[in-house]
């Protein structure tokens, strides 16, 4: 029988493990580290890996990410023919478009400040300003991107894109490419970053980026803590080239106490919690997938693996 084996969370893998023996009983669910004949394992979902587990799959196929994002996983561990699929669901992409929702509100509306006032007990005053005057950019196209951008669409956000390759999307000025970048960023009041993270993307997110956006412009890092050089955020918000950030990611998770994130007055910081796996949809994503892979076809999510997304 073909197996695929979960390897993370234990009451993850029990409730899954009860959902494929319902729904797709053709397929034996298995949980690490009871991996039964090896020769049975064609797919592992799991978060990341180490080279014993990888070791202990000879018959290994795809490897699919429980996660969004898969730079999370060392893929060079895993041989070349081994297929590679990030975790595409409702729960991650609801989820993500509300919390990128929400910050670009609170940025727009000055939240960090007035809370910053709040704390050392002044009473302060900001003119208001409609959302139909601030311009929201997103450094990614992606699927998660694309659902943010609609999710802020009815609130009248100026709404502008960036990505490598470039992209179409009603309602959104769209950029392209390096030469593009500058301009992209030039009209971004807030930020938000939505990239994979790669080799050309860490650290993207630095002094010389900070620069060419509009002064006071402000940043939200919901993709990987790798992309953000987190010295020159610091300088950024205390020269007043930033005037806020919101963060849902850092590196590392958690950071250490007494970070200066967790206390400066222009951060707001979340433990990665903007997009979230959800148990209970994110197995019949899964699901879906392995049947799409077992009828020969290409599933939901898979990535190129020598560009890392």
């Amino acid at each position: 029988m073909t197996a695929i084996l979960h390897c993370g969370d234990e009451e993850r893998g029990r409730i899954w493990a009860d959902v494929f023996a319902r729904d797709m009983p053709e397929v034996d669910f298995r949980c690490w580290p009871d991996i039964g004949d090896a020769a049975d394992v064609r797919y592992l979902v799991a978060w990341t890996m180490t080279p014993e587990l990888i070791a202990a799959l000879p018959a290994l196929e795809v490897l699919f990410s429980i996660g969004a994002g898969v730079d999370q996983l060392d893929l060079s561990l895993l041989p070349p023919h081994v297929r590679v699929v990030r975790m595409i669901e409702p729960g991650i992409t609801t989820t993500m478009a509300q919390y990128v929702a929400m910050a670009c509100l609170a940025l727009h509306r000055d939240l960090p400040f007035f809370h910053a006032e709040q704390r050392a007990g002044r009473w302060s005053y900001r003119p208001v300003r409609l959302c139909s005057e601030r311009s929201v950019g997103f450094l990614g196209l992606g699927e998660l991107a694309r659902a943010s951008l609609a999710a802020l669409a009815p609130l009248g956000f100026r709404l502008h894109g960036w990505s490598r390759s470039g992209a179409t999307i009603p309602g959104v000025q769209c950029h392209a490419g390096a030469g593009q970048l500058d301009t992209f960023l030039a009209q971004c009041d807030i930020l938000v970053c939505l990239l994979p993270l790669t080799d050309d993307t860490r650290g993207i997110l630095c002094r010389d980026l900070f620069a060419k956006l509009p002064r006071g412009a402000s940043l939200v890092n919901v993709a990987r803590g790798g992309h953000l050089v987190q010295d020159d955020l610091i300088a950024a918000l205390d020269e007043g080239q930033l005037s806020a950030a919101m963060l849902d990611v850092t590196s590392p998770e958690p950071l250490p106490e007494g970070h200066p994130f967790y206390t400066h007055p222009a951060i707001f910081l979340t433990p990665h919690i903007a997009g979230v796996t959800r148990r209970e949809t994110a197995v019949h994503a899964l699901m879906d997938n392995v049947r799409v892979v077992m009828a020969g076809a290409r599933p939901d999510g898979e990535i190129d693996r020598d560009r890392g997304y």
